[in-house]
């Protein structure tokens, strides 16, 4: 039988036509992984409130879990699976890239820079959140700028984009700051709390649910100098077209549909678990044009004016 009589037979019963678009071409990379196993493996964070953190009942969720959900429930449709077993895997600041390298997660949900540096090394979806770095201290400490800790303790979180910025601004400034570094998040909190540093630096989404969530929220100030502008970003394997377009098929929808609106509230202005606290975080304009006009980019010039601490660090990091 000719080429043409077999295809013609197929669509008269159907069969091409029903397809999913994994079926009409072999797999490669994650997508072929996920396929054979059967699951798609997140990595997620235990402390990265309200992006991806562990509640009170000991189960994951936050911002861009829920986004990473919607993008598994597009990769069940591609892959034409009936099930697809999603398996929640911890990961933190400084392991999060090699596991994501090695293949022991599929998808990054967290709270993850997206720069030109780390895009060497992993790929992202387009940008979930845009943030400012900037400094976290008690008011009793009275620290307004990066100048005030001359000579002090400031802490930073382990394979933050945070620790590298500041340990440039330091030298450059001849600051004479001891950074310290934490393993994660609530750790970094921790040491401010307890006067083991005058100061945290780091997100200011990620301070200001620390603020919200600590025993008494009137004793800090964020400082208002912005060190930096970072967009965050689902991350994923480079060099894997395929599934990145899936993935960004997937959330593209979901940012030009009214879903985010719905997603973002729930996560930044009303009250979230544990303590149903509500971080009062309006979408800010820089994140309503990113969903309007969706990029993966890792240029933070892209989305908002660059700090002069930025443009001092990124200098020396080239």
């Amino acid at each position: 039988m000719k080429l043409t009589k077999i295809i013609a037979t197929l669509l008269s019963v159907g069969v091409i036509s029903s397809m999913s678009p994994a079926q009409a071409q072999e797999l490669t990379g994650t997508l072929a992984k996920i396929k054979k196993a059967g699951s798609v493996t997140l990595g997620v964070r235990d402390g990265s409130v309200p992006f991806s953190y562990l509640d009170d009942k000991q189960q994951y969720q936050g911002y861009s879990i829920d986004l990473c959900m919607k993008v598994v429930t597009a990769l069940q449709k591609h892959l034409g699976l009936s099930e697809l077993k999603v398996v929640m895997s911890p990961v933190t600041s400084a392991n999060r890239i090699p596991l994501m390298a090695n293949g022991t997660i599929d998808l990054e949900c967290g709270s993850t820079t997206n720069n030109l540096e780390r895009q060497q090394q992993v790929a992202f979806a387009p940008t979930m959140f845009v943030i400012a770095n900037r400094v976290l201290a008690k008011k009793s400490s009275n620290i307004k700028s990066l100048e005030d800790l001359r000579g002090k303790t400031l802490v930073a979180t382990a394979g933050t984009s945070t620790v590298k910025q500041m340990t440039i601004l330091n030298k450059e400034k001849n600051l004479g700051m001891n950074i310290a570094i934490a393993k994660d998040h609530p750790e970094s909190f921790l040491m401010l709390e307890t006067g083991r540093a005058v100061a945290e630096a780091n997100d200011d989404i990620l301070l200001a649910s620390q603020v919200a969530n600590s025993k008494n929220p009137g004793d800090y100030e964020i400082t208002k100098e912005a060190l930096s502008v970072e967009p965050y970003g689902i991350m994923m394997r480079k060099g894997d077209p395929a599934f990145k377009k899936v993935v960004d098929d997937a959330l593209t929808r979901l940012y030009k549909s009214d879903d985010i609106n719905r997603i973002y509230a729930k996560w930044f202005t009303s009250n979230i678990p544990p303590k149903n606290i509500n971080l009062n975080f309006p979408m800010p304009p820089q994140l309503k044009a990113v969903f309007a006009k969706p990029t993966d980019s890792g240029d933070p010039a892209a989305y908002a004016a660059v700090p002069e601490a930025q443009k001092t660090s990124d200098k020396k990091k080239k």
